[in-house]
């Protein structure tokens, strides 16, 4: 069973693949350049207690994200 939700939701710990980003502009080209395409998965690691920013690893790389642009993030947690 699939479960598709934003990259904000996803808790500390859980893994999930990128389905989609629903951005435009400079911060899509940005995560595309780092390697945050369709059907790369994606890795939790912690949020800040105000629960902005998030990291995640990516390729195994740990990159912070706002949680605005998280949002606009869609996954399938694994």
């Amino acid at each position: 069973m699939e479960t598709r939700m934003s990259l904000h939701e996803l808790a500390v710990g859980q893994r999930a693949i990128v389905e989609a980003l629903h951005m435009t502009g400079g911060m899509r080209r940005r995560l595309l350049d780092i390697g945050l395409v369709e059907q790369t998965t994606v890795e939790c690691v912690g949020k800040a207690p105000s629960g902005d920013p998030l990291a995640f690893c990516i390729r195994g790389a740990v990159i912070a994200l706002r949680s605005e642009d998280c949002r606009r993030i869609e996954v399938r947690r694994l």
